[in-house]
């Protein structure tokens, strides 16, 4: 009898062996570090999860994205204390995803890899993850002082090769946008062109506009690196991508609608830095600023802050977190969506199509035994009446609410559904406010009080308080425009408040089901500046101007 040695199937025997030595190592590591083990030969790889790294730095970091579920995402990685493995997962949670992490061999991440040729080109290299070089950005960044710089750079590039071309001017339209401490970027296609526009401190801005042929290369860049479907056109869509500039993490939030003339882009920052603001920074009048430290250590209560999108409510809720933030208290919130992320507080996004809403997120806080919940916004009658139940309960919740005045808050309560008296013992404190922009330090102007100016300053000097009185009532100061503040003559945004306190004037009044006026005037002893008369003194102070306060304000109106 002849034996006959088949080299090719002993080599595939200790091929074998030594993979499922390895499954077996790799099993025991995942209980010695903590962490779960998943074998992706026989469990299905995602492509949608793939493409949130790129393949280079996937087989570099030995890591592998495998499952994923709305911001829910399983990480496979051979060792968890690979530096580059744990900077991709950081960078994962930056931009607002959850993941979990398990153990894994190298066939099963070879498996995975082996995914990444079912994935388009275009997808692979693009879609959440940056094509633009944030180097490039940053050095950019470096590079734009003005504006007017920004349109210099796009119309030097536009000579470029193509392919370079559009990742260029991208690169120049953001860095420009973080230079500029813009908040948005506007791609706006008209009939003859393309405008673009930065809003500055809350007002738009237009920086350049360029041709058609550019625009539609630009946009599906964008498209592509937001994760968008470039074949889809006629409707809306919303996507992100991320921007490391430096140290820090910028989010840009896409939009994109159709329009007349071409879809349309919005490019939201959400630069951490900009919530990152002190409560004593935020211009809040002395007096409420000591009501509002007192009312936000209480250990239980509502604070409500209420006005229009964009007049700073959500930074105001960050920054009274992160003024009672301490080890030893829970906080959780609930927002849509979660834009900035808070270390050490838990944070939940709502999600309609999961039916996971403000109610159902409030309902689930409540059983995570919270100490402090905040509610992005309290929008319907069970959230309301689930919110004020919370604060009756030993929490201290915060919210805000879409009304005008600070008077406005209970009327719109009431119309919800809440009963006037849970209102009164749930209640510390409601606020109303406005972002004005501030008068640039460097060039504004000092100018005497004129005309119809004087008439209003002096007929909102005599409603002040004696104490409250500026000592300066004859002259403000007038924007002149200089290369510190994009020769707008502003730089920054202050808030402009007002606030109504929980005391017997108030508990009498909403026993009545008072009107918003009627609330106004029985707590008028509290002594508190409306927004009319914080706004007139950080006129006189030189922070604002009287027409900026027009804009926000109703100047002549009964507050």
């Amino acid at each position: 009898m002849v034996i006959e040695f088949d080299e090719t199937k002993q080599n595939k025997r200790l091929n074998d062996l030594r993979k499922d030595e390895e499954e077996e190592l790799v099993q025991l590591l995942s209980t010695k570090y903590g962490h779960g083990y998943i074998n992706l030969s026989v469990y299905p790889v995602s492509t949608d999860a793939l493409k949130l790294i790129p393949e280079p730095k996937a087989r570099e970091a030995k890591i592998a994205a495998y499952n994923l579920i709305g911001k829910r995402v399983d990480v496979a990685v051979l060792s968890p204390n690979n530096p580059l493995a744990l900077e991709i997962i950081k960078n994962l949670d930056l931009s607002g995803y959850t993941t979990t992490l398990h153990m894994t061999s190298t066939a099963s991440l070879e498996r995975a890899w082996s995914k990444y040729t079912e994935i388009s080109f275009a997808v692979q290299a693009k879609a959440g993850a940056l094509d633009i070089s944030d180097d490039e950005v940053s050095v950019m960044v470096t590079k734009i002082h003005a504006i007017d710089d920004v349109e210099k750079l796009v119309r030097e590039v536009m000579v470029e090769k193509k392919a370079y071309r559009t990742s260029r001017i991208i690169e120049i339209i953001m860095a420009g946008a973080f230079a500029t401490k813009s908040s948005d970027v506007h791609l706006e296609p008209e009939e003859g062109n393309v405008r673009m526009r930065y809003r500055l401190d809350g007002v738009l801005h237009e920086i350049l506009s360029f041709d058609h042929e550019t625009y539609e290369s630009v946009l599906s860049r964008i498209k592509l690196l937001s994760g968008m479907k470039l074949n889809i056109k006629e409707e809306a869509q919303d996507g992100r991508f991320s921007i490391k500039i430096n140290e820090d993490h910028i989010e840009i939030r896409v939009s994109i609608i159709p329009g007349n003339n071409g879809e349309s882009i919005v490019m939201r920052l959400l630069n951490p830095k900009s919530i990152q603001v002190s409560l004593e920074s935020m211009g809040i009048p002395k007096k409420l600023f000591t009501e509002i430290m007192r009312q936000i250590e209480r250990p239980k209560g509502m604070i409500l802050t209420t006005g229009p999108t964009g007049s700073g409510k959500t930074t105001a809720l960050y920054a009274f977190l992160r003024k009672i933030h301490t080890p030893d208290i829970k906080i959780i919130t609930i927002e849509d969506p979660v834009e900035y992320h808070l270390a050490g507080i838990v944070q939940t996004q709502t999600n309609d199509e999961k039916k996971y809403t403000f109610l159902e997120g409030l309902r689930a806080a409540l059983r995570q035994d919270p100490d402090v919940i905040m509610i992005g916004e309290i929008r319907d009658t069970e959230t309301a009446r689930t919110a004020v139940t919370a604060a009756l309960t030993g929490h201290l919740v915060f919210s805000t609410l879409h009304t005008n005045t600070a008077a406005g808050t209970f009327p719109r309560l009431i119309d919800l559904g809440v009963d006037p008296k849970a209102i009164i013992s749930a209640m510390n404190i409601a606020m109303a406010q406005r972002l004005v922009r501030m008068l640039c330090g460097q060039c504004k102007k000092e100018t005497a009080i004129e005309g119809e100016d004087k008439r209003i300053i002096d007929q909102i000097i005599t409603t002040l308080p004696p104490d409250e009185i500026p000592a300066n009532t004859t002259k403000m100061w007038i924007p002149v425009g200089c290369p510190t503040c994009n020769n707008t003559g502003f730089k920054g945004r202050i808030g402009v408040y007002e606030a109504i306190l929980n005391d017997e004037a108030l508990e009498k009044a909403l026993l009545a089901t008072p009107s918003e006026r009627e609330i106004k005037k029985a707590t008028q002893g509290q002594g508190i500046l409306d927004m009319r008369q914080d706004g007139i003194v950080k006129v006189l102070t030189g922070l604002t101007t009287v027409e900026e306060l027009k804009h926000i304000v109703d100047l002549e109106g009964n507050y």
